[in-house]
């Protein structure tokens, strides 16, 4: 059975545009139902101001309600050097840096362009080399941006050449706003397969256009094993207009193991986690298939 990796980004993407702000306290809480459910990889917070996204104040003390998370890969979200810094000294091992398909995310999201966003990459990975920190790379507005409107394929493809050739762990595909459709996802993470491997890409899809899984049935058959997805469907950007929940991690780990794909997570364990997103926030949606699979647990 070929084993499949779900990096649960409820914590941190699911969390930045809820209306309700948790306490550090209980996305602990959250972080570990997850972990208790058998997520090996969990986006835990991420190091950036403040002022900008108020849901993650607290980081550092997240990644302190977590020092007894063993094995699990925490990783945290980082715009820049200084949000680099912060994490690594709070003690994250894992970070993750994002670039843009568009100008217009880029100036949205870091008020950078997109060179700008990619000369902080580079270095930041040139320092996590040095402090034996893992990156992974995603790329906002894959796809298509809210404000710049479909995103050219070849941007992606240069960047990952890029981004890969000089040792990034994984590099991720991100449609920020659930606009891309199955075709388009077998196209373009196809072309990074075949050229790269499959083995350090992955993907991150949004549900908006009830396309999600959809779109993660296409990657996987372009040969992607590891996907971002939130727990209880939760998600939205304050910096991507129309960008609504991700795909839900219950709907892709039931899909995934119906196709022989081995997980490792224990769905009732799983949708136990999803309620308490639901209680956190009283907005979680929960996955499509929630009400099918709570029925078959009775």
């Amino acid at each position: 059975m070929s084993a499949l990796t779900i990096n649960d980004v409820g914590p941190r993407d699911g969390l930045q545009n809820q209306p309700r702000i948790l306490e550090p306290a209980d996305r602990v809480r959250l972080v570990r139902a997850l972990l208790a459910a058998g997520v090996t990889h969990v986006e835990a917070g991420a190091f950036v101001s403040p002022k900008a996204v108020p849901a993650m104040a607290g980081a550092a003390e997240v990644l302190a309600g977590l020092t007894d998370a063993g094995d699990a890969v925490l990783s945290v979200l980082v715009p820049n050097v200084k949000g680099y810094e912060l994490a690594t000294a709070a003690g994250a091992r894992c970070v993750c840096m994002v670039l843009y398909g568009s100008e217009g995310m880029a100036q949205a999201n870091v008020r950078m362009n997109r060179e700008q966003a990619e000369e902080a990459t580079a270095e930041i990975l040139a320092r996590a080399k040095q402090d034996g920190v893992r990156v992974t790379v995603t790329v906002a507005a894959a796809f298509e941006c809210p404000y710049d409107g479909i995103t050219d394929a070849g941007i992606i493809l240069e960047m990952a050449r890029r981004f890969l050739d000089t040792g990034v762990d994984e590099f991720c595909i991100a449609d920020t706003i659930g606009a891309a459709n199955p075709k388009q996802v077998q196209k373009l993470v196809g072309s990074l397969a075949a050229e790269h491997g499959a083995s350090r890409l992955g993907c991150h899809f949004h549900d908006t256009r009830a396309m999600g899984l959809a779109n993660v049935y296409a990657a996987l058959e372009a040969g992607i094993r590891k996907f971002d997805a939130a727990i209880g469907g939760l998600g939205g950007c304050p910096f991507a207009p129309g960008a609504s929940g991700n795909v839900a991690t219950e709907d892709v780990v039931m899909m995934a193991e119906q196709m022989g794909f081995d997980t490792g997570i224990d769905m009732d364990r799983l949708l136990v986690a999803a309620d308490l997103a639901r209680e956190l926030t009283g907005t979680a949606p929960g996955g499509r298939a929630s009400a099918w699979l709570r029925g078959e647990r009775k």
